[in-house]
């Protein structure tokens, strides 16, 4: 508490004014990015460089159309990734919102309402039931019920008497206090968890993998061009001979539509996800989904229904338990939404007890200093008292010496080592003396699919976590009851980490965490990644949003509140969390495709750099132009954009990106496919004497790789052989069409396309469907 704080007069307006500049307004301020400059960023990166390098040397080479073709796909891919951006929910936007209340404020000896922002450490704050906490507050006179929900994710009320913290963003249930603002704006309790998210920067794997795969393409490609050059230096040639050679190459390298597949596929299974109720937010989530092999899961409102429920019922001697559900339920009141109220209300309907004859003459709701509801009921024209509580305060009403007292409270112990909240229940007739009748306890029970969740997530390789502010015990008892392990650890031991390795050990050895707060959910989540997971993080309220923002795959419940939904990356929209199965089911096949896509790429990328720079070397002359290589990018690579729709299996284990050894398999791949395409060369050049015609030598050129490349798809979709699966009806329509379309344009001829006779371009077609699926399959399996 502010010990300068007067409770008799508050601050002077002129120190208000003085903290106010000193210390800042009570809000989150906002870190937004100009929307230019991150439009702008996209033409920054591997794959833009190559792009724009590109246009350069076809500009310097007077081949203004390619340079506008290339030019029209850097700024696609631009807007592609600009929009997936622009897709992203606006977290801190909803937390400054709920900021923005008022509050009643002792300034110079008079009470006033201000803006909740104008609100400075010191200043004497009222607050009662229906309020919204402005900012965090030392209780100094009174006694309110605080619900914490939206920042612990607890259902309980919670009690806060003279000295005793009330947090911002809370609601005050019940009662009315006077305060001393102790903290404001990012200070708070609430504004850390704000700051929290907007520094949350989830990993993105879709950039790292991009980068990686370009850098390989251009490695096979930098080879073939350091061979070229060096054998133009050998034999004496004009080295500005090879630049067209080097744009043939960039081209072949640069994976244009890898961002487009990554978009569209993630996009195709985001609607597919949206059919079973899962509203995927940012697209690169779905992806993320395959590699995920931690789930921390917040246990309140997620892991259980958050809905209080009996759990246990004790009667004492002469009472039954359906009487001692039946007289608790009678001390209760549904209209007043409160949880143990409805707790007691819904047993007494499960067990169909008839309360409505009974008449309720009098009612006392809850009130903190007796810690006790109260009912006068009738009849058939007798009276009698009803009340429920608190152990002690029942005891107390029942005039319970010390003896009784103590023995009552016994009959609580095992349940409070439990974790679960034990009331007591008393009756009398009429004014007489009121009588112990029994005592309830009270549990947030698990949802009816969480165990099965949990043990199919296992199934697939998924560890999972509970997280929960609420007490250890509980937790405990909750996580027995799901199968999650018994290692349960509280946040103080997190806290009293000192350093970012202890921190992981701790988080890798647990099986849950109790009795932390929002930065420790957002250091787990760190520490999990920090070691090289995946990180899933469920949740529903804004205590959770932190976490939420860093995980890959941050998963809000159907109850969430709107800031953990708009620091998620995925929203549930219908009950239950079996569909987090399906989001990790749908995200390992959309790993599948994309695989397949990179797998393909570097077939194609190895083989026509080599088959371009050995058919130069050999021959003298380039075996494709310039233009060759632009059609075989639109033809090819973007038709392979239907592979986003392609029939795959998902993976039994989590997914991860090895880079590298798809650049093996699909460079073992591409060497079947270049020998393959030099023999036909080689027969070209020998049998047919195509040196001679240089325009019919790039057809023959454009005929082979496309070919190849096509069916050179077919080969690598499928990890066994070929035929093990259909390829959707989009991918094989796709490339009907791509093949019916270059047939046309080899066959009739074109501006920069020489035609060729129909007989040959079917006999190459021919031969690349055997290598294929004869040879190269085989040797692929």
């Amino acid at each position: 508490m502010d010990d300068r704080a007067d409770l008799a007069r508050g601050l002077d307006e002129a120190e208000a004014a003085g903290r106010l500049g000193r210390e800042g307004p009570n809000e989150v301020a906002e870190r937004p990015e100009h929307p230019i400059r991150r439009f702008l960023s996209k033409f920054w990166g591997l794959t833009a460089w190559m792009l724009e390098a590109t246009i350069v040397l076809t500009l310097v080479l007077h081949k203004d159309l390619d340079a506008a073709i290339v030019a029209v796909l850097l700024v696609l891919n631009a807007i592609l990734g600009f929009a997936q951006e622009q897709r992203a929910a606006g977290a801190v936007a909803s937390l400054r919102e709920r900021l923005q209340v008022t509050a009643r404020v002792l300034r110079s000896g008079t009470w006033r309402t201000v803006p909740a922002r104008e609100l400075v450490p010191g200043d004497v704050v009222r607050v009662r039931a229906g309020d919204v906490v402005p900012a965090d507050l030392r209780v100094a006179a009174g006694t309110v019920d605080v619900d914490q929900s939206a920042l612990t994710g607890e259902s309980v009320a919670v009690a806060a008497g003279s000295g005793a913290p009330a947090y911002s963003a809370s609601v005050v249930r019940r009662g009315e206090a006077t305060g001393v603002v102790t903290a404001t704006g990012p200070r708070t309790f609430y504004g850390r968890t704000a700051e929290l998210v907007q520094l949350a920067r989830p990993k993105l794997h879709m950039e790292e993998v991009v980068a990686r795969v370009v850098r390989w393409l251009l490695a096979i490609v930098g080879v073939m061009i350091a061979i070229a050059l060096a054998a133009s230096l050998v034999r004496g040639q004009d080295l500005g001979t090879t630049l067209p050679l080097l744009v043939v190459l960039l081209f072949s390298a640069i994976p244009v539509a890898l961002p487009a597949m990554f978009t569209t596929s993630m996009a195709l299974g985001s609607l597919e996800l949206a059919a079973r109720g899962v509203l995927v937010t940012r697209l690169s989530a779905s992806e993320d989904a395959a590699g995920m092999d931690v789930l921390c899961a917040d246990k309140t409102g997620t892991l259980t229904v958050n809905r209080l429920t009996v759990s246990r019922i004790a009667p004492l001697p002469g009472f039954t338990e359906d009487e001692v559900v039946a007289w608790g339920a009678l001390a209760s009141e549904r209209a007043n939404l409160d949880p143990i109220d409805l707790a007691f209300l819904d047993a007494a309907a499960a067990r169909g007890l008839d309360l409505d004859a009974y008449t309720v003459t009098a009612f006392s709701p809850f009130d903190p200093a007796t810690r006790r509801t109260e009912a006068t009921v009738t009849r058939d024209g007798r009276a009698y008292r009803s009340v429920k509580g608190s152990v002690g305060a029942v005891a107390a009403a029942c005039g319970l010496d010390a003896e009784g007292t103590a023995a009552l409270e016994r009959g609580a112990e095992d349940d409070a080592r439990r974790g679960l909240r034990t009331l007591a229940v008393a009756v009398a007739d009429g004014q007489g003396t009121l009588r112990p009748a029994g005592l309830v306890a009270l549990l947030d029970p698990p949802r009816s699919d969480s165990a099965a969740l949990i043990a199919e997530l296992r199934s697939l390789g998924v560890q999972v976590r509970m997280l929960t502010g609420d007490a250890a015990p509980i937790a405990a008892e909750t996580a027995a009851g799901l199968g999650l392990g018994g290692r349960i650890l509280r946040g103080e031991r997190l806290r009293a980490a000192g350093t970012d390795q202890d921190l992981a050990r701790l988080v890798e050895e647990a099986d849950g965490f109790a009795e932390i707060y929002p930065e420790d959910k957002y250091r787990i989540v760190g520490a999990l990644q920090h070691q090289g997971h995946v990180v899933g993080m469920t949740g529903d309220g804004v205590n959770d949003a932190p976490a939420l923002r860093q995980a890959e795959v941050g998963i809000a419940v159907p109850a969430a509140t709107d800031t953990a939904k708009g620091a998620a990356s995925v929203v549930l929209t219908a009950e239950g969390l079996t569909a987090i199965v399906d989001l990790v089911k749908t995200g390992r096949m959309i790993f599948q495709r994309i695989v397949t896509w990179i797998l393909n790429k570097v077939v194609k990328t190895f083989q026509i750099a080599v088959f371009v720079v050995v058919g130069f070397l050999v021959t003298g002359r380039y075996v494709v132009t310039t233009f060759d290589m632009v059609l075989l990018l639109l033809l090819v690579d973007f038709v392979t954009l239907s592979l986003a729709t392609d029939t795959v299996r998902w993976s039994p284990g989590p997914d991860r990106w090895d880079i590298t050894g798809l650049v093996a398999v699909g460079i073992g791949i591409g060497v079947l496919a270049l020998l393959e395409s030099l023999a036909l060369l080689w027969l070209g050049v020998a049998r047919f004497h195509l040196l001679a015609d240089p325009a019919r030598l790039h057809t023959l050129g454009l005929e082979t790789l496309f070919f190849f490349g096509i069916f050179t798809v077919f080969v690598v979709r499928e990890r066994g052989r070929f035929w093990r699966t259909r390829p959707s009806t989009s991918l094989l329509v796709a490339s009907a069409a791509d093949v019916v379309i270059l047939v046309a344009l080899v066959t009739v001829g074109m501006p920069r396309v020489a035609p060729v006779p129909l007989p040959q371009t079917l006999a190459i077609l021919a031969y690349a469907a055997v290598c294929s699926f004869a040879l190269n399959d085989a040797a692929k399996v």
